[in-house]
């Protein structure tokens, strides 16, 4: 039982040891392209560093084009823009409706609409430009990433979110189930493996009384 309980100890410390030393994963995501009339918008955009450890100066540029039009190509428009640790509005048709929603390692460099308008249906491009420090060399990388905007006066419903959503719950139930068996089957090879150790730990304290009952014959000459 004492070998189990530091089994078990044993476990727990290297989980929360494992745990402490996990940090959290950029994942680059598109950014959903339906909107709500009157709402905010968030528009994402995510651009990940595979090496943290690498200084980059990051400058971000968000620009807007309208949908096109027959015989009129749209114009685009700069809308936000970030830079030396400084995010501001570009003065605009989107001037006080426009806010800043990045990260603070610059991984995502997202910007949220407020009260959104029929009229910021469009296009959204979101241009990054990262300069990464090596001492006396210093390469850049540019990444550019569009966002068709819909804006709709109701919200939708999106078979996808509705279908993922059905999912997790069933995965959730499955592996609620799976830990409850799991559960009973760790706590009856327990059981049992206590029980083999209480008889075991019987039969060896019962071998002196027996040779104390029936003591061994004298040698005689």
């Amino acid at each position: 039982m004492v070998t189990q309980y530091r089994v078990h100890l044993q476990t727990l410390v290297l989980l929360i040891f494992v745990v402490h030393l996990s940090r959290p994963v950029c994942v680059d995501v598109p950014s959903d392209t339906q909107a709500v009339l009157g709402k905010p918008k968030k528009l994402t955009c995510i651009s990940c560093m595979k090496r943290e450890e690498v200084k980059a100066k990051t400058r971000v540029d968000w620009y807007y084009m309208p949908k096109k039009e027959e015989d009129v190509t749209p114009v685009r428009t700069h809308i936000y823009k970030y830079e030396n640790s400084n995010p501001s509005e570009v003065s605009g048709r989107f001037s006080g409706r426009l806010t800043w929603n990045g990260s603070q390692d610059l991984q995502d460099v997202s910007i949220v609409i407020l009260n959104v308008t029929f009229n910021d249906s469009g296009v959204y491009e979101c241009q990054i430009l990262r300069e990464f420090e090596f001492g006396f060399f210093t390469p850049s990388l540019f990444i550019t990433k569009n966002i068709s905007l819909n804006v709709n006066e109701k919200a939708t419903d999106d078979a996808t979110a509705i279908y993922s959503e059905i999912m997790m719950y069933v995965l959730l139930v499955f592996l609620t189930f799976w830990l409850l068996v799991e559960m009973v089957y760790c706590y009856r090879k327990i059981s049992k493996s206590d029980e083999q150790m209480q008889d075991t730990a019987t039969n060896y304290l019962a071998i002196p009384s027996e040779q104390k009952d029936n003591p061994a014959a004298p040698v005689t000459e």
